[in-house]
């Protein structure tokens, strides 16, 4: 004779480790844990991962203020203004010079200053400047006038 299959009960999950039913309130079966250790509440799981995760943003803070640290101040000037090639335009030669001690690029913003409102502006991006040295490089821009220089200034990270 044979016995009926045990129907399996709705109020069960799959232990963690073989995935055999256990109750709901049980992480692993009697195979698995068979001493009956308590297992770790959520509560418990849930703050550990938390301070994991808060743990490494900061170290994460802390690499990225170490990678730009000594980087800039920038100051800047436009040295020279001339007609560039593309009808229309002009060429600012611009002279950044990092006050910092470590090598970094700065991110100038240049600006009529005839222009009030600032309606004509341009965003570059200056090679990279070495510590306490000077660069200079060249940006065309679609505005102002060869015989006025345009304001500059530039802000490292």
């Amino acid at each position: 004779m044979t016995l009926p299959a045990s129907p399996v009960r709705a109020d069960t999950h799959p232990c963690a480790r073989c995935g055999a039913p256990v109750a709901l309130d049980l992480g692993l079966c009697e195979r698995c844990n068979p001493l009956g250790l308590k297992d770790s509440a959520s509560s418990q799981v849930h703050g550990t991962v938390f301070l994991a995760v808060g743990a490494a943003v900061a170290g994460l803070a802390i690499a990225a203020h170490l990678a730009v640290a000594g980087i800039g101040p920038f100051s800047a000037k436009v040295t020279a203004m001339r007609p560039a090639a593309t009808a229309g335009s002009l060429v600012a030669t611009i002279e950044v010079r990092n006050e910092g001690n470590t090598t970094g690029s700065a991110t100038c913003r240049l600006t009529d200053p005839t222009d009030p409102s600032v309606v004509h502006s341009t965003v570059a991006y200056s090679p990279r400047v070495p510590g306490g040295a000077t660069v200079t490089f060249d940006q065309e821009v679609a505005y102002g006038s060869a015989d006025q220089l345009l304001a500059v200034a530039c802000t490292g990270p």
